[in-house]
């Protein structure tokens, strides 16, 4: 993963589905972790919203991370193909994805974006689906079709690349310390 080629997707993690969740609380702490290294890092961030109306809104402690949220709604389980995707997307190459249900919408969207040629990061410790067995079961389906699963420290280590700046001291001392949740 490069730091100038990947961008955050954050899929429906949305205020009537969370309870829904399996730890759903801390699957959230767990996005707000990453969501809040990845705008440190600079990080595009894009968060998608499956029948709001239905399901509510992004959970507010989510969007407010991010300085002017940007943020599609749709009706289609896919991302792409709900065709709902900003044109400046298309430039990211690699797309870091985390979020909910693991089995269905991140699923979908994971396969879509590997059809059109992107390289897909899965952050295993931050999708979450209603049951663990479905989790695992989107999981190995996405890894198996050529999606990389990795972890919420994998991607910010590996978005630096490198120690020594002052952009690793600066994350270090706020993400990569004590007791993560």
């Amino acid at each position: 993963m490069e730091f100038d080629k990947a961008a955050l997707m954050v899929i429906d993690v949305q205020e009537k589905l969370i309870p829904a969740i399996d730890h759903g609380e801390r699957l959230s702490a767990r996005i707000q972790w990453l969501i809040s290294a990845c705008q440190a890092l600079g990080t595009p961030i894009l968060f998608t919203e499956q029948y709001p109306r239905g399901l509510g809104h992004t959970q507010g402690a989510l969007t407010v991370l991010v300085d002017q949220p940007e943020v599609v709604e749709k009706m289609h389980f896919s991302v792409v193909a709900a065709d709902c995707l900003p044109a400046h997307w298309q430039h990211y190459p690699q797309v870091i994805v985390c979020g909910m249900e693991t089995h269905v919408c991140v699923l979908q969207t994971v396969m879509d974006l590997l059809k059109a040629g992107k390289e897909v990061f899965v952050v295993a410790d931050a999708v979450g689906s209603r049951t663990e067995e479905n989790r695992q079961l989107g999981l190995a389906r996405m890894r198996d079709a050529g999606a990389r699963i990795v972890s919420r420290e994998m991607v910010v280590f590996e978005l630096l690349h490198r120690a020594g700046t002052e952009q690793f001291r600066t994350i270090s001392k706020q993400f990569l310390v004590g007791e993560q949740p």
